[in-house]
């Protein structure tokens, strides 16, 4: 009976409570509103990079298999899903800053007062520009110019890829945006309610691979993607990257990350109580 409790009150204290995990996003997102636009920029910068070599992760194994494509494609999806949260996990533990993230993490303290609107403004602004030049950073120096994914059959998921990104409508992009970001939050909330390394790998892994395998927008990994297919030759412009996918994906990462995870779980544990 003794082992019982003592194993019953260990599992108790290895997980935060949603209520808790509530209270470490607000103090995450004050400590993130303290910090220099330097050094915001610096880890937005890792951030994107972080993110664009789990994209890469993901082409060279999801996209290394063509045979098991061909006759199983789910389970391709599963691989190419499986890879990519390597880098989130990168995010979150060696310290970096990610837009997508913080939609999510300001908005209950902005919603309690506790920090104004110009808070996480400043900072989405910021981190998207450094996440972007991280991004680009990866597709082009270390990918594109190391010929990583130059050959058959990377070279052409890489095309496919940024072709099947930039050719859907604007309403549809921002849909899956919204689905992705959501998901991307809900990772790293229930990164959050763990306090082991071992817990917080496996709260991050589950969401990110569910969203990356059903085929949502993340406007972060998309400025990998799709410049990657750019910077290889496809026939894709930076206007079309832009218009077509950049923009609706970030609006719906936004709805995604700051509404369905920041915003309600904000109304369900901590306005009403």
């Amino acid at each position: 009976m003794v082992i019982l409790v003592l194993k019953l009150t260990i599992n108790k204290m290895s997980l935060n409570s949603p209520k808790e995990i509530i209270k470490i996003a607000g103090n995450l997102a004050i400590e993130k509103d303290n910090y220099s636009a330097k050094k915001i920029l610096t880890l937005s910068f890792l951030g994107g990079a972080y993110i664009a070599i789990g994209g890469l992760l993901s082409i060279l194994i999801g996209g290394g298999i063509p045979g098991i494509a061909a006759e199983n494609p789910g389970i391709a999806k599963f691989l190419f899903g499986a890879a990519f949260p390597v880098g989130l996990m990168m995010v979150v533990m060696a310290g970096a800053e990610l837009f997508t993230g913080n939609n999510a993490y300001f908005m209950p303290n902005v919603l309690s007062g506790r920090q104004k609107w110009t808070a996480p403004l400043r900072n989405w602004g910021l981190v998207y520009v450094g996440n972007f030049i991280g991004a680009i950073f990866v597709a082009y120096i270390l990918t594109h110019l190391t010929g990583v994914l130059a050959s058959d059959p990377w070279s052409g998921v890489v095309e496919n890829i940024a072709i099947g990104k930039t050719s859907n409508p604007f309403f549809k992009t921002l849909i899956k945006g919204i689905g992705a970001n959501w998901l991307v939050c809900l990772a790293l909330w229930m990164g959050m309610s763990a306090q082991h390394t071992s817990g917080k790998i496996m709260g991050i892994w589950w969401p990110v691979m569910t969203f990356v395998a059903l085929g949502f927008e993340h406007s972060i990994a998309n400025m990998f993607f799709i410049p990657l297919a750019i910077f290889e030759g496809a026939d894709i412009s930076w206007t079309s990257f832009i218009i077509n996918n950049l923009i609706p994906a970030t609006i719906g990462n936004i709805i995604g990350g700051a509404f369905f995870v920041g915003t309600i779980y904000w109304y369900a544990y901590e306005k009403n109580n």
